[in-house]
């Protein structure tokens, strides 16, 4: 029995041995054997060696807050299990290797989010980051990695979204789940404001997904999502609340983003700002400091180094304290600092590290005195050279000597104004103007800085379109009645013109009627007329009476659509009008003609604000020419100058003006006119009722790169 029992386990075991044996031949399928990353042009090229070809290619995505891409390279060992390596590039600081089960992950730890394209050739995967950081859209690089498509196939297949998802996380995270039909989509990330604005270039949105969703419900930060389509891309905006912060990452068709409530530390009055280590205990009476150090050491994990003239005891007590507040307690209280280099610190006293860093700046300034001189050629794009030029130098523009292609010396414009200027006392720089080229002569080290600040300043500015509408209405309304009222004797004729000649009561010689109160002209237009007599046969008289009317009812409306595009924060000017002569007196008392401008004007200067929205200093003219008066035509003037801030494509109103005249003017034969219906007879009436409007409407939108204007 026992020696059954045994021949099943050994037995059992065997069969365990060759399971654990065919797994981890299954994991030596591959390994990886060596990276490496070099810098070519404007592209960091990271290469895995590895010792066979790849059955299948490895899996690869990205997060952006931190910028990170991780590959996953299956059925694949890495001999060591567990690597770091250190690179300090401008795109690519490290990476990371570790062996997880039968798959290799490698984490490349980026400064920034980048474009990349990866390939396989043979035993090596290639990742090929962009150096060159996407210039001036307000919105970091894309997520997805970039891919060579023809024109036609991409018109062809133009990626779009599926579905937008929204899930509650474990620890409350609001996760929001775009469901792609490419994994190809470019992707911009940017917060804007209190929102987070995620922009899919080059990718349509289904019109059911446009709209709004309502997640209040879910109980996470996100209050509310937006998709829109904006310029043929898709746009969706994130709207949280509370003190927040994010974190995305894309897997093959399927991009994600989590954003978590930050919580503030109930013990930051404790902790202190800055300090973040884990919490830790102390209470020891007259240890040793340098004993005291090494209890730091095994806690953190850090190779600390103690200078020889670190000496003394100490006693102290903390509880549940950050180790990196504890340590600076402890340095302190004992005159001591300390300097990190990785994962190796070094204390000694004040006064010895001071005296160390010293030496170390005189020997490098000794160094960069002797160090040889480079000469460098920068290229400029968007920016002026010479404008640069001043800059480096700190030179105040308009002060210093005349721009060109001459060397300027140390110590000339710029060193009498005493302005910062980044290039070494040994420095030089020329700027051509023809070429808008910079060269520059100096040590290795500012050469660099100077690269950096060209890279942060010669990028294109952008570009905001704004169009003003002017809409003036008017609707106008007269109506005039009059009579005319004469007596007459009998003639041959009846007429009331006929009668006026004879000798009538109260009537003059000439024939002019007894009551003459015609309705006025309107518009230089006469008023229609309506005449007949009446025959007294016992006064042996006629009446005659003449009835007059005018009605004038007038809508008129003009629109003026004056638009200008310019660059942010550059005043732009578009005028349109008349210039008016006019006399005017000199000194030497002879006279002198100038002109007055009539004209629609809009002046602008646009700025645009971190949550894309634009803010404008808008001055609006609508002149016209007015009556002549004898010093010459007079100017209606309308006229609006304010500040706004408007949305990127919305339209405001941003002034108006509203008249109305009304007025009811009776003439009238005293006492006579008074009278019930037949007082009409004895009086004309003028009534007006014009009304005019004006509104200045103004729509500003940001122009991006791939629109045109129409």
């Amino acid at each position: 029995m026992i020696t059954a029992r045994w021949v099943k386990a050994l037995a059992g075991a065997a069969t365990m041995v060759l399971v654990l044996a065919s797994s981890a031949a299954l994991a030596q399928n591959n390994q990886v054997k060596q990276m490496e990353a070099n810098v070519l042009g404007e592209q960091t090229v990271f290469t895995v060696d590895l010792q066979g070809p790849l059955a299948q290619k490895p899996a690869d995505f990205t997060t952006q807050n931190p910028a990170k891409i991780a590959i996953d390279f299956f059925d694949t060992g890495f001999a060591a299990g567990r690597a770091q390596y250190e690179y300090g590039g401008k795109v690519l600081k490290s990476a990371n290797v570790m062996q997880i089960g039968d798959r290799t992950r490698v984490v490349l730890n980026l400064s920034r989010s980048t474009t990349y394209r990866t390939e396989v050739r043979g035993n090596q995967f290639v990742v090929m980051l962009d150096n060159v950081q996407q210039a001036a859209t307000g919105a970091v690089p894309t997520f997805a990695p970039a891919t060579t498509v023809p024109t036609s196939a991409m018109a062809a297949n133009r990626p779009s979204i599926r579905n937008i998802d929204f899930r509650r996380g474990g620890d409350g995270a609001g996760r929001v789940v775009v469901d792609l039909s490419s994994r190809d989509s470019g992707i911009n990330i940017a917060q804007q404001g209190q929102n987070l604005v995620v922009d899919f270039m080059g990718t349509s949105v289904p019109a059911d997904l446009r709209r709004r969703f309502d997640v209040t419900d879910f109980g996470t930060p996100i209050q509310s999502m937006r998709a829109s389509d904006a310029n043929g891309s898709a746009k969706l905006t994130i709207e949280p609340r509370g003190n927040w912060e994010y974190s995305s990452y894309q897997t093959d068709n399927q991009f994600v983003v989590e954003v978590r409530q930050v919580k503030d530390d109930p013990n930051k009055l404790i902790a202190g700002q800055g300090f973040r280590g884990e919490r830790l205990s102390l209470n020891f009476q007259n240890i040793d400091i340098r004993s005291l150090l090494q209890v730091f050491a095994d806690f953190t994990n850090l190779n600390i180094i103690t200078s020889d003239t670190v000496q003394g005891n100490l006693t102290l007590r903390l509880k549940d304290v950050p180790w990196d507040q504890a340590l600076q307690i402890v340095m302190d209280s004992k005159g001591l600092a300390s300097r990190r280099n990785g994962n190796v610190l070094w204390v000694a006293p004040k006064a010895e590290l001071a005296t160390k860093e010293k030496l170390e700046l005189e020997a490098m300034q000794q160094i960069n005195e002797l160090e040889p001189i480079r000469s460098q050629v920068f290229q400029l794009n968007y920016q002026r050279a010479d404008d640069v030029r001043k800059m480096l130098l700190g030179m105040v523009t308009g002060t210093a000597g005349a721009a060109g292609a001459m060397p300027v010396p140390v110590g000339g414009a710029a060193g009498m104004m005493g302005a910062t200027r980044m290039l070494s006392k040994r420095g030089s720089l020329t700027a051509d103007p023809r070429t808008n080229q910079l060269f520059v002569s100096d040590v290795s080290s500012k050469l660099e800085e100077v690269q950096i600040f060209l890279q942060k300043i010669d990028i294109p500015v952008r570009q905001v379109i704004i169009e003003a509408r002017i809409v003036e209405a008017s609707d106008t309304f007269s109506r005039n009645l009059g009579v005319k009222l004469g007596f007459a004797l009998p003639k041959s004729g009846s007429s009331l013109s006929s009668n006026y000649g004879n000798s009538l009561p109260n009537a003059t010689n000439d024939g002019t009627p007894a009551l003459s109160l015609p309705a006025a002209a309107i518009n230089s237009v006469n008023p229609a007329t309506a005449a007949f007599s009446i025959f007294n046969a016992a006064a042996g008289r006629f009446l005659d009476l003449e009835l007059s009317a005018l009605e004038a009812d007038g809508k008129g409306k003009i629109i003026s659509s004056p638009r200008v595009v310019t660059a942010n924060n550059i005043k732009a000017l578009i005028e349109q009008g008349t210039e008016l002569p006019y006399q005017s007196a000199t000194s030497s008392g002879a006279t002198s003609v100038q002109f007055r401008k009539a004209n629609l004007k809009l002046e602008v200067t646009p700025q645009i604000t971190p949550e894309g929205n634009v803010l404008l200093d808008v001055d609006v003219n609508k002149d016209s020419v007015g009556i002549r008066t004898d010093n010459g035509f007079a100017i209606d003037t309308k006229h609006v100058q304010t500040q706004v801030l408007v949305e990127n494509g919305g339209t405001v109103v941003i002034g108006g003006i509203y008249s109305q005249e009304e007025s009811n003017t009776v003439n009238k034969v005293p006492w006579l006119g008074d009278l019930p219906v037949l007082g009409n007879f004895f009086k004309n009436n003028a009534k007006v009722n014009n009304r005019t409007e004006l509104l200045v409407f103004l729509t500003p939108r940001v122009l991006n790169d791939n629109v045109s204007l129409k």
